[in-house]
């Protein structure tokens, strides 16, 4: 009895042991998104945003890898754009897509990011929304990152720069230009549900459920989805780009694919 008491404890210290290489394997060998968080030389600015906006954990739910095409749509300051090149490596080449209002908004911040060729495998391009200047199923991915709500927004200020846009059109568009089998990131800040895009114009919210059926009826079908940016404490009443909201909005994250 004895020895049978030995074997036993054998057995179970075995079994902890297997069940703790393999975390132990996963934690000494970072994916490449968690690669693209920690690669040295970004920002500070990048840096202090990554507790907010949990970059590897949203790009890994988009599964795009190295040597993809990538359009990084309104990408202001370009944020993502930088994480984004170094998830496609030097095989790869990122699109950073802004429109004239958005390039203006960020401070033109892209030509301090792109300086001195500093991401050799990023481009910028100042576009209309509604008219991407790219071939048909040229990319394999897009993301849209917190912009999906400002296609319903209109700006009534004097000499806005801002376009009045149709948001049909643009998502027409991004269709147009992805590969079928293709895949869209889309991020946003949630409004109440049931408000559908009314909340777009006063709080820069977007109802999740409307925007999933946007897209699908432009000719992306839904894969899945994250709770990784989940606020439960916010009430979804107040505008999302100033305090007290600032950084602390409930948001969803989605992904879909182009239909072939």
């Amino acid at each position: 009895m004895p020895a049978l008491t030995l074997s036993k404890h054998r057995l179970v210290l075995l079994v902890m042991l297997l069940g703790v290489i393999p975390i132990a394997a996963v934690n000494a060998n970072p994916d490449i998104y968690d690669d693209a968080v920690a690669h040295p030389g970004r920002p500070a600015d990048d840096l202090r945003r990554d507790a907010i906006d949990h970059p590897a954990e949203v790009l890994r739910l988009s599964g795009i890898g190295p040597g993809m095409q990538v359009a990084d749509i309104l990408a202001a300051g370009g944020y993502n754009s930088e994480l984004l090149s170094y998830i496609v490596g030097s095989r790869g080449h990122v699109l950073m897509l802004n429109n004239a209002a958005t390039d203006n908004w960020s401070g033109n911040y892209w030509k301090t990011r792109l300086a001195n060729n500093r991401l050799p495998n990023v481009e910028h391009r100042t576009i209309d929304l509604q008219h991407l200047p790219l071939p048909d199923r040229s990319l394999d991915a897009e993301v849209f990152i917190k912009d999906y709500h400002d296609l319903y927004w209109v700006d009534d200020a004097p000499h806005s720069l801002w376009p009045k846009m149709r948001p049909s059109m643009v998502l027409d568009e991004m269709a147009r230009t992805l590969k079928p089998g293709g895949i869209l990131l889309l991020v946003d800040h949630s409004a109440r549900p049931g408000t559908g895009r009314a909340d777009a114009q006063k709080l820069h919210r977007i109802d999740e459920a409307f925007a999933r059926s946007d897209f699908e009826k432009h000719g992306f079908e839904f894969v899945t989805q994250s709770d990784v940016l989940r606020r439960p404490d916010d009430k979804r009443d107040q505008i999302s780009y100033q305090p007290p909201m600032l950084g602390k909005t409930d948001r969803f994250v989605l992904v879909f694919r182009r239909r072939t």
